[in-house]
């Protein structure tokens, strides 16, 4: 079966933290036998910054980021058995839904799928004309980054026939323990991009236990923060690639997991990072959410914080025999139930189901 997905990029994780998901989940599906083509926009400098070369298990298709390439690519939906479209592309966001509406098959699978479901939730609770709300009717399904039984309640209640959260997971073979790095030598290391619905909990998370915590080293990494006031012990490394993840979470005492409000709120949402901190034997500290026994167990697997006073205890309390006994215990949980593998499985027996109910049906 041919799989059209028009996402934010395949290719690049460059201002795009959904790159390791798609990959993970897309790679697991084609060993299942589906056809996939990833279309992606020419946007945002993601090309310039390319973390792997087009994979043999998908078609990846670039096209400028204007309304001729926009057409170009959204012609080629209706040759697809599924199509997906992911949210936050970044550009045409509501053209692309709607363009996928109207030149799918009728007999195609059509697939909205939300990496930010909370945040769009809340844009449909304001905005009456939103055009996910707009499109419900007509899609087959929602599958979702995570947010759990709250957000498959929401989305079911706006009009959703099916929705599935799918959530992050790791790709063993892209993620796992590698030697250190003097590059990331640190007491506590996060890797997040600079975004207004984060920042406010990563200074409580990570800039305020750096300032209580003067005589240890601090690493912060990803997009935005040149130009952030941080305390002495704080080293800002910019973007890191995913090539570098695995030594960046290897050679800290310990990592650091911050949500995005929205996703904190909701809970049931691990990010990527989670998994790949995880897949690497880090020793992983996390902000608290509701669900996160359901991926990791609280004082073996993963150590939980409050606040950044609770950061501030763990890291105080943590030996290295300790973060290696946690990144030990993480990695053997992750690689036994969270893998992209049986996500993969997951979406596999999803697509199977619907086109079982529509030959019923027909």
């Amino acid at each position: 079966m041919k799989i059209a997905f028009y996402g934010s990029s395949l290719l690049s994780s460059y201002w795009n933290g959904a790159a390791t998901y798609y990959r993970g989940i897309l790679k697991a599906l084609a060993s299942h036998g589906y056809d996939i083509t990833f279309y992606e926009p020419d946007a945002f400098d993601r090309q310039q910054h390319r973390d792997i070369d087009p994979p043999d298990w998908a078609r990846s298709i670039v096209y400028p980021a204007t309304e001729q390439g926009l057409r170009a690519v959204l012609a080629e939906a209706g040759a697809a058995d599924i199509v997906v479209k992911a949210n936050g592309v970044g550009v045409f966001d509501r053209e692309l839904l709607e363009g996928v509406m109207a030149q799918s098959r009728p007999d195609a699978l059509r697939i909205y799928w939300d990496v930010d479901a909370a945040a769009t939730l809340e844009e449909m609770r304001r905005d009456s004309s939103h055009p996910v709300l707009r499109a419900l009717p007509d899609l087959d399904m929602v599958l979702t980054y995570g947010g759990g039984p709250p957000v498959v309640d929401a989305y079911t209640g706006f009009g959703a026939a099916q929705c599935e959260p799918v959530y992050n997971a790791l790709d063993p073979d892209t993620h796992h323990p590698a030697p250190p790095d003097p590059r990331f030598t640190a007491d506590l290391a996060l890797l997040a991009n600079r975004l207004p619905d984060r920042e406010a909990r990563i200074e409580e998370f990570f800039l305020r236990p750096a300032a209580q915590l003067d005589g240890q080293r601090f690493l912060l990494g990803g997009n935005g923060w040149d130009d952030k006031a941080v305390p002495a012990n704080v080293r800002s490394l910019g973007h890191v690639g995913t090539g570098d993840h695995n030594a960046f979470n290897c050679t800290p005492r310990a990592v650091l997991n911050v949500a995005r409000d929205s996703m904190a709120d909701v809970g049931f949402s691990p990010a990527t990072r989670v998994f790949e901190a995880a897949g690497a034997a880090a020793c992983l500290i996390t902000d608290a959410w509701e669900g996160i026994e359901l991926f990791l167990t609280p004082g073996e697997e993963v150590l939980v914080a409050r606040d950044g006073q609770d950061v501030a205890d763990h890291l105080e309390a943590l030996t290295e025999k300790r973060a290696r006994e946690i990144g030990a215990a993480a990695l053997d949980r992750v690689r036994r139930g969270h893998t992209y593998a049986l996500r993969g499985e997951q979406v596999h027996r999803i697509f199977q189901n619907h086109r079982q109910r529509a030959r019923e049906a027909a």
